[in-house]
Formats: structure tokens, C-alpha cells, sequence
């Protein structure tokens, strides 16, 4: 559990320095998502979620 708590932890950090670092590359962002196709977002998020899930294995294995 300590671990879940750690992930979410630092996904908080790194979404507050997007926000407080760079807002408006956000906004710029978020406007272009919509033109982006459902396949390829759902592809590059998957891309994501097997690299995490590497990642993770790398390091607790």
C-alpha cells in the first residue's frame, strides 16, 4: 500500500510542476487533443502503460 501511496504521490508532484512551471503549454495542449485521433491517442497510452509497467518491474524485481 505504502507503494500505491508513493505512485500517487509523484504523480501529483510531477502534475503540479506541469501546472506551475509551464500553464499555458498546457492550455496549447489540451486545445490540440481533440484533433488528435482516438486510435492514436489510445496507442501512445499504451505505449505508456507498458513502459510504466516495465519500469516498475525493473525496479521491485
Amino acid at each position: 500500500m505504502a507503494d500505491f501511496l508513493t505512485g500517487i504521490a509523484f504523480f501529483l508532484v510531477i502534475e503540479g510542476l506541469v501546472y506551475a512551471l509551464a500553464p499555458s503549454s498546457l492550455k496549447r495542449m489540451a486545445a490540440l487533443l481533440p484533433g488528435i485521433p482516438d486510435g492514436q491517442l489510445r496507442f501512445f497510452g499504451l505505449i505508456s502503460l507498458v513502459a510504466g509497467v516495465g519500469l516498475v518491474w525493473m525496479i521491485r524485481g
